[in-house]
């Protein structure tokens, strides 16, 4: 694909794909559209708390987005886990194709996968079928690494989601800053906890970075279920 084809960024406003979307940018890729999944239900694919919030972090990038609503999504519609990660992705590629029709190609692909082949690998495939390249800067690397660059870069995290052990309500809403990053390495150790929260222990969201011209601020309610519970979005706004 040519070096001058636009290129779109997989984004749900994590960190993982802000991370992926921000260091595109910074390396001078042509990132014309942010593309967010919307899953009605669970996903082995994507990320889905809070996804409603990917146009205000879109406004404040500065590059439209692409929402993309699945229909029959629903997590136990799926024989198995191989089976749901493909059809999840269809209506994704799909998306994707009427991009590539209409700008004559895509020439890359950011995700912001860690450690996740069963994501990565499909993500890789669907690339290949486009003709383009995929740019996954967070694919393999050290987790506190990568936790330490984003701090550094000026990202500021919010917790949305939790559901592990020896994270409890407290958690719901917290700014994943180096003391909670500390405190997730201990938790690591103690049981289990991947500090960037890649067995699901948790999901964020990204309200102010480098890349973006206005902080996002949120106003939330914490709904807890004994084990586990995410924060409930009151109002957003652009500051």
């Amino acid at each position: 694909m040519s070096d001058s084809a636009p290129w779109v960024s997989l984004f749900s406003g994590g960190k993982d794909s802000s991370w992926a979307l921000y260091q595109a940018l910074e390396a001078g890729h042509p990132v014309e559209r942010l593309v967010t999944v919307h899953p009605a239900g669970d996903s082995y694919m994507y990320h889905t708390p809070a996804t409603h919030l990917t146009a205000l972090a879109a406004e404040s990038v500065g590059i439209d987005l692409l929402d993309v609503h699945p229909e029959d999504f629903e997590a136990e519609h799926a024989v198995e886990s191989g089976e749901q990660g493909d059809r999840e992705l269809e209506p994704l590629e799909r998306a994707l194709e009427s991009l590539a029709e209409e700008w004559g190609g895509i020439g890359g692909i950011t995700a912001g996968a860690v450690e996740s082949e069963y994501q990565t690998s499909r993500i890789q495939a669907m690339c290949d079928r486009l003709g383009a390249d995929l740019f996954a800067p967070l694919w393999q690397e050290d987790p506190r690494d990568l936790a330490d660059a984003m701090l550094d870069a000026g990202f500021e995290i919010k917790i949305l989601q939790v559901a592990a052990y020896g994270l409890d309500e407290s958690w719901l809403g917290r700014t994943l800053d180096a003391e909670a990053i500390a405190e997730l390495e201990a938790l690591h150790d103690d049981y289990g906890v991947h500090i960037l929260g890649e067995g699901g222990e948790f999901e964020t969201f990204v309200v102010d970075g480098p890349h973006m011209a206005r902080r996002i601020e949120l106003e939330y309610d914490t709904v807890w279920d004994g084990d586990r519970g995410h924060v409930e979005i009151t109002d957003a706004r652009l500051a």
